[in-house]
């Protein structure tokens, strides 16, 4: 459990050892928030009365919660809807972390008011979360990234490109997938300012204001690890045969009205 001596506002995190998680620890600290940060072994959050207990006995002011088990239901929406339970018994101001994988896929920007589509197991249960989240704590704010990377710190879409290049791996990059490709610690900054901010709820799309495609991220990537963007392989989903969406792109409108802004690739590259 991450813990600092309390002196102001106390902001509970959940999987705060992720790599979004590393970078919402940093950014708390320059908010000045103290921080409380308990690891997966701890609290788990599809516990229901643990999560009840330990939340309401540590009357945090704010929760970001971000832990969550890709292939596992229970722990996406089970555990959203305690850790939101626990927020709304609390008093606690909740920003909850989705993803933009709520959707299917289609030519046009998604808005916040879109109906979410998802057609993978992943994208359904963070959409089932979602109204889970939000009938059991209404003020909450249910933030959608989009594909994350970093500059200290790689994502797993960064160690992929790492890994063709060192010759560990023939993955190919897709020149048919699109996504609003985000820096995590520029989202990470929103996602504390929005602890701050409980005027602001429901769906809020916060990402890279452009959209890029696979291919073009892992040639940006390759050439920040000194290699030529050229010896990245590319491919389509088409070829692939994989069946998951090819272009998701977020509008990100809303959070610009609310100057919750995050850099384009070619900026934060």
């Amino acid at each position: 459990m991450r813990w600092r001596p309390r002196k102001k506002r106390l902001l509970f995190l959940t999987g705060a050892t992720g790599f979004l998680g590393t970078h919402v620890v940093a950014a708390s600290e320059t908010a000045e928030w103290e921080l409380l940060a308990p690891a997966s072994r701890a609290l788990d959050v599809r516990e229901r009365t643990r999560v009840l207990d330990d939340i309401t006995s540590w009357s945090p002011n704010a929760i970001v919660h971000l832990a969550y088990r890709r292939d596992d239901r229970r722990a996406i929406v089970d555990g959203s809807r305690n850790i939101a339970e626990a927020a709304a018994a609390a008093g606690a101001r909740l920003v909850h972390v989705s993803t933009d994988m709520v959707f299917a896929g289609r030519e046009a920007p998604y808005s916040e008011d879109d109906t979410p589509d998802a057609q993978m197991n992943y994208g359904r249960w963070k959409a089932e979360a979602e109204v889970a989240v939000l009938a059991a704590c209404p003020g909450a704010v249910v933030v959608r990234p989009s594909l994350l990377y970093g500059t200290d710190r790689m994502a797993p879409c960064q160690r992929d490109v790492d890994d063709v290049l060192a010759g560990r791996s023939r993955m190919s990059f897709f020149t048919d997938e699109y996504r609003n490709a985000t820096h995590a610690a520029d989202v990470a900054a929103a996602l504390v300012a929005l602890a701050d901010r409980p005027e602001v709820s429901g769906p809020l799309h916060v990402a890279a204001p452009t959209a890029i495609s696979r291919a073009d991220l892992a040639a940006a990537f390759a050439r920040r690890l000194g290699s030529p963007g050229a010896q990245v392989p590319t491919s389509t989903l088409a070829e692939s045969g994989l069946d998951r969406p090819g272009r998701v792109v977020l509008s990100v409108a809303r959070a610009e009205v609310l100057s919750l802004t995050c850099r384009d690739v070619h900026a934060a590259l």
